[in-house]
């Protein structure tokens, strides 16, 4: 009877170990579930609030292309400038119409100016002697975007005090390769990269397609 007794309890001691067993793996099995789980839908929550944010981008840039688009083909078809050029410009220059100039002073494209009534003294990159540096500039102030606009056309059509045929290569220039190419050594901008730059955003939004019909 004891050896009996103690072979009944060394079957019930092992079957406690198993369940505890079986209880132990079920809990690992169900913790390794929940990091899955978790793992896959922080992915999956990782990857859709990525595609948000570039659908919201991409619509920001739509928007602002078409709202600088047809005044810029009005102006193309008056002046002679590569509508293009003046919405690429305009994208650069401007961040998209998000930088201080554009969305507080409506200047999309860095004009200056010297008048203290119609400026604001802002600081601004510009890239001289191999490198860039820190400068106080006088920027013109407009009352809406459109004016903006057309004071850029104007200042290619009509150049500088200083030389009125500064931009003539621009406005001879068939096609917005050879427009881009005329800005960088006609002097509009220090920034060495600023053709490519301007050529890289006509070609990635497709903006050729405004200069149909100009010149």
């Amino acid at each position: 009877m004891p050896q009996k007794r103690r072979y009944t309890a060394h079957k019930s001691y092992r079957r406690k170990r198993s369940r505890k067993n079986n209880n132990t793996t079920l809990i690992l099995l169900a913790i390794v579930a929940v990091f899955v789980i978790s793992f896959f839908g922080y992915r999956r929550y990782v990857q859709y609030q990525n595609e948000t944010k570039v659908e919201m981008v991409q619509e920001e840039h739509n928007t602002f292309v078409k709202k600088v688009a047809p005044y810029a083909v009005q102006l193309g078809q008056e002046y002679g400038v590569l509508p293009s050029i003046t919405i690429a410009q305009a994208i650069l220059e401007s961040d998209w119409g998000n930088s201080t100039l554009a969305s507080q002073y409506n200047n999309y494209f860095g004009i200056k100016g010297e008048d203290p009534n119609n400026t604001k003294l802002l600081e601004t990159k510009e890239y001289t002697n191999g490198q860039w540096i820190t400068i106080n500039g006088r920027f013109r102030v407009y009352s809406d975007f459109r004016e903006s606009m057309k004071d850029h056309t104007k200042l290619l059509v009509n150049g500088t005090t200083w030389n009125p045929q500064q931009y003539r290569q621009v406005l001879q220039s068939k096609n917005y390769i050879d427009a881009a190419v005329a800005l960088q050594s006609d002097g509009y901008a220090t920034d060495p990269g600023y053709t490519s730059k301007i050529i890289r955003i006509i070609q990635k939004y497709n903006l050729k397609k405004y200069d149909q019909g100009i010149k």
